[in-house]
């Protein structure tokens, strides 16, 4: 997929663009499949990344990630549970081949795709580096809780780091100027 968005050194990290995250799953954000066929069809039109990856919440039993009574801040109904329709790509992505895809909150919540690990262990930072990535472009859900922690850890780990914000759905939208304003003291890019 090397192309003219950066070429060898720039990722497309697509972050947790799961059936259970858009309309009609158990934890639906508004506007989910509509990022889902857009990110496809940006894909679709080529215009290139060295690296294109996937992240996935792949929960077994994530403790008090769960919640009976949720805050949907630090806890959350049961979503993206192993072996169910939920915790697949959505199906606008299903067909994509993906480089690899990260799965991560198996037994804790984890909110960033660089706390995920390929199916054979590997690291999200560690196989970018393999690859001579440089620059991570980020896009998925949700805006203000796994995108903007991936962002973050991305950033903190030595990547140059862009939030293709066209390509996100927010949980919480009346609440994005914070998150912009955490990336951007983060030096992380917010592109619209």
């Amino acid at each position: 997929m090397t192309g003219a968005a950066g070429g060898s050194s720039t990722a497309l990290l697509v972050v947790d663009v799961q059936r259970d995250f858009c309309e009609g799953g158990a934890l639906a954000v508004a506007g989910g499949a509509a990022v889902a066929a857009a990110i496809e069809a940006l894909l679709a039109s080529g215009p290139g990344y060295g690296t294109v990856v996937a992240t996935r919440d792949h929960h077994v039993d994530p403790g008090a990630h769960f919640s009976a009574t949720p805050d949907y801040v630090d806890s959350w109904p049961p979503h993206c549970v192993v072996g169910t329709p939920g915790a697949e790509l959505h199906d606008a992505l299903a067909a994509r081949p993906f480089d690899a895809v990260f799965d991560k909150g198996e037994h804790a919540a984890a909110y960033s795709g660089f706390e995920g690990r390929s199916a054979d262990g590997t690291a999200l930072a560690t196989f970018l580096r393999e690859r001579g990535v440089e620059q991570v472009e980020i896009c998925g859900i949700a805006t203000d809780h796994c995108v903007r922690a991936t962002a973050l850890d991305a950033a903190a780990a030595g990547f140059r780091t862009t939030v293709l914000l066209g390509l996100t759905a927010a949980v919480a939208p009346e609440r994005l100027d914070a998150t912009f304003a955490q990336l951007r003291a983060a030096g992380v890019e917010v592109r619209r």
